[in-house]
């Protein structure tokens, strides 16, 4: 489990190579939950996503062996987009696994990155099979997209830029899929503000982690349908423990939900974001009688979107 000091670490070792990403808030959308909401907007980050911040930790922690073998990892897009890009940046080479019904704009990108890609089926255990078989063939170190200290403890540096800046929040609100990011971000807010209340935010259709939050114990992912497409993967027992110790609740959403938030964040904020990232403004409006009154702070993880695609859900 990460400490808050490996996540102080992290920031020191990537700041040369991301953006320390804009907050912002939004008259309308305060007006309507009747709370301070202030969006930390990884969409705005490079590679378009959170995801680069814990894969540039990883990638510029490995050693010399590590670094001549490459790097390797399953991914829905974003995460993969990412090593692709931190492995660029040391000349390595990386290869990514991806299920067949990853996004077509994902799957670019995490091409045009660099990376060697090959495909899996959309459940876990035929992405975790498909990179043994790679890991067996090339040597490459293994970067999980969330099971891994590295990547949990760069997560939290989006948390870390975000408290650092509004200086103090009451309720702090994180996408849950695999749980890298709200582990690495919960560390952060609760060692940087006392009080400071941590929500997951998750699809109904995707919901292993409320059911292993609720239930103390570690639950199967089902097969997940959810439009959230990065919200697909299931937590670890990593991720599970952290969570378990430093989040307060995880509120989850459905589909419709997702698609009106997201809707919501494009129309007034001017921005665009994904739908897994809609999720926590999706979560807010949730329970936005709850939060009168208070300062929220809300990740949004990124804004990779594939316009056809999301055109049709709009």
């Amino acid at each position: 489990m990460p400490e808050f000091k490996d996540i102080q670490a992290a920031y020191k070792r990537i700041a040369p190579h991301i953006h320390r990403t804009v907050v912002m808030t939004n008259k309308s959308i305060n007006t309507l939950v009747g709370a301070s909401i202030y969006f930390k907007c990884e969409n705005l980050q490079k590679t378009g996503s959170f995801k680069i911040r814990g894969a540039s930790n990883a990638v510029f922690s490995l050693n010399d062996d590590e670094l001549k073998k490459g790097v390797v990892t399953h991914s829905s897009g974003n995460h993969g987009a990412a090593l692709a890009c931190a492995a660029g940046w040391r000349n390595i080479a990386c290869y990514v696994v991806t299920p067949q019904n990853t996004s077509g704009f994902k799957k670019n990108a995490i091409i045009n990155y660099g990376a060697r890609v090959s495909y899996s089926d959309a459940l876990l255990p035929s992405r975790i099979a498909q990179t043994e078989k790679i890991i067996k063939e090339t040597g490459a170190t293994l970067i999980h997209p969330y099971d891994n200290e590295k990547i949990i403890a760069g997560a939290g540096t989006s948390a870390l830029e975000l408290i650092d800046e509004v200086k103090e929040l009451d309720y702090l609100f994180v996408p849950v899929g695999g749980g890298g990011s709200i582990s690495g971000c919960a560390i952060t807010a609760k060692n940087m503000l006392t009080g400071i209340k941590v929500i997951g935010a998750e699809p109904q259709l995707a919901d292993d982690a409320f059911q292993s939050f609720k239930t103390g114990t570690l639950q199967p992912q089902r097969e997940p349908r959810t439009v959230a497409d990065g919200l697909r993967t299931a937590l670890c027992d990593r991720t599970f423990n952290i969570v378990r110790k430093y989040v307060d609740d995880i509120v989850l959403v459905n589909d419709e939900q997702i698609i009106d938030a997201m809707r919501l964040i494009w129309e007034r904020m001017k921005i665009v974001t994904e739908t897994s990232s809609a999720v926590t403004l999706a979560a807010i409006l949730n329970i936005k009688n709850d939060l009168k009154g208070k300062k929220v702070g809300a990740i949004l993880s990124g804004g990779n979107v594939d316009l056809k695609e999301v055109l049709t859900l709009l």
